[in-house]
């Protein structure tokens, strides 16, 4: 039985931590804040109750996995799973709408058709098709597997079998994510409709491989669901299975140091000054933060993939309406910016400040959990903005405007917002900084290939015999999915030793 110590107790983190437990070893856990689960919390004021981090969950099937691998109890008999359906409405920026049906490709193909007109529901269609080949030769090295030593193949190769398409005189197959709209979906709706994927992460499409077409991909074949309670009820399920499985939290206890003896990771010091000797240590912080704590090494070697150091943020608005919510209200609405342009350059930084009419997702969960009585709704606004690397103070204010401007823009996907309107409050980058750690309160992407390696993250392993990084910022990167993937690695790379290769 190993001594296993965990910095950080985000999802990653512990998806890691019930695993080893449950694989014989001894698991304790280090969080600097108050409570566990990382970016996923949750805001209560006056009766309403607002998912602060990620509001959907895409792919369940990892958490399944995490808890049929864990314990007799499933999922869902430790929280209560709902599909969304419809996935998504779409206002885009001429007006025209469209909602489309929970993985159901068909269903897809007919809605766009009757909204947008004959034929954009089949080049949707087609699209889907090729990035379902995109996600067959990338699922197992990007998600299933530690990050191969060799990644230089997943930097070079893109894995997206473009459509070719003369220009210039040449034929050429779209490199980017741009490319794949403006040469294979042509129309601006279907464009919107397949950036706004990168765009929650906050990538630029026009510099975005064309390997993130598995990003809308994973959501039309495997659905969103919604966890009832808020998405806070999975972190709390996860917590719970930890502590079932005997792993020990410290909450509050910051951790100033990793200690290292003979070139391998032998523990902790906390910023107490106390010690906590290990055998192995699980890193579940940010990339910066972890450099700060290794001393007198890197902990990535050389020649080692550079992690993604996510440049893009999140600005939040939790919205308290009186009247009920509408029956038959979609659960998420994505408005769309009405200038593509302006959003682009203002999120990429070649432009100053935060587009005002920006993309805007609207979630309006139906849960009457979340509101004080039936005669109340709580609504989500979320949008991409820069993440904010020094925090004067200033920048309140400036948030303060733009979230005034992400309430107009909502007012598209509900004509009565601002009447029935209490109270709102504004989450800006600084929150999820406080949180996470994160730096200018950036948030990591999932890895994707091709882009010379830019958009992989960390492998799991480092530099330091028996430091281990999980969630986010490492291999295979942001998203709930793959956290608990992240987690489900390193337990395994521990477990197993490194030649580790993934489940089968």
């Amino acid at each position: 039985m190993a001594r296993i110590a965990v910095i950080g107790a985000g999802m990653g983190a512990m998806a890691a931590a019930a695993r080893l437990a449950v694989a014989g070893h001894r698991v304790a856990v280090y969080e600097r804040t108050e409570t566990y689960g990382g970016a996923v919390r949750r805001f209560e004021r006056d009766g309403f109750g607002f998912d602060t981090g990620p509001g959907l969950l895409p792919l369940p099937a990892v958490y399944r996995d995490l808890f049929v691998k864990t314990g007799k109890e499933p999922l869902e008999a430790c929280v209560e799973l709902v599909q969304v359906d419809p996935s998504a409405r779409h206002v885009f920026a001429d007006g025209t709408e469209v909602s489309l049906p929970n993985a159901s490709r068909a269903g897809i193909v007919t809605a766009l058709d009757e909204a947008l007109g004959v034929g954009t529901g089949g080049r949707w269609g087609d699209f889907l098709v090729r990035a379902r080949e995109a996600w067959d030769r990338t699922r197992r090295p990007l998600l299933e597997e530690p990050l191969w030593p060799n990644w230089q193949v997943l930097a070079e190769r893109e894995p997206y079998p473009a459509v070719p398409h003369k220009r210039f005189l040449r034929t050429r197959r779209a490199g980017t994510l741009a490319e794949v709209g403006a040469w294979e979906l042509r129309d601006p709706r279907l464009v919107a409709l397949l950036e706004s994927h990168a765009l929650a992460y906050g990538l630029d499409p026009r510099a975005t491989p064309a390997s993130a077409a598995v990003l809308p991909y994973l959501e039309h074949a495997f659905g969103v669901w919604y966890v009832r309670g808020g998405i806070r009820e999975l972190a709390r399920a996860v917590y719970e299975r930890c502590v079932a499985r005997k792993v020990e939290f410290s909450f509050g206890a910051e951790v100033s140091g990793v200690l290292e003896e003979d070139g391998r990771a032998a523990g902790l010091e906390l910023a107490d000054g106390s010690v906590v000797e290990a055998d192995f240590v699980v890193s579940g912080v940010a990339p910066g933060v972890l450099d700060r704590l290794v001393r007198g090494t890197a902990p990535r070697g050389e020649g080692e993939v550079v992690p993604q150091r996510g440049a893009a943020s999140r600005l939040t608005v939790l919205l308290a309406l009186r009247g009920a919510r509408p029956e038959g209200a979609a659960h998420r609405t994505v408005v769309h910016a009405e200038d593509r342009e302006a959003e682009l350059d203002a999120l990429s930084g070649t432009a100053r400040g935060m587009a005002a009419r920006a993309t805007v997702t609207v979630l309006r969960p139906d849960d009457p959990g979340l509101v004080p009585d039936p005669g109340y709704e709580a609504i989500t606004l979320t949008s991409t903005v820069p993440a904010q690397p020094d925090w004067s103070g200033a920048e309140s204010e400036v948030f303060a405007r733009h979230a005034e401007d992400l309430i107009t823009v909502a007012e598209r996907a509900v004509p009565d917002l601002r009447d029935r309107l209490l109270w709102h409050e504004v989450r800006t980058p600084a929150a999820i900084a406080a949180e996470t750690g994160a730096q200018g309160g950036a948030v990591p992407a999932p890895a994707l290939a091709a882009a010379e390696g830019r958009l992989l993250h960390a492998s799991n392993s480092t530099a330091v015999s028996g430091l281990f990084t999980v969630g986010g910022w490492s291999h295979p990167g942001g998203g709930l999915p793959h956290a608990g993937m992240s987690g489900a690695l390193v337990a395994g790379l521990i477990v197993e030793g490194p030649e580790f290769r993934g489940s089968q």
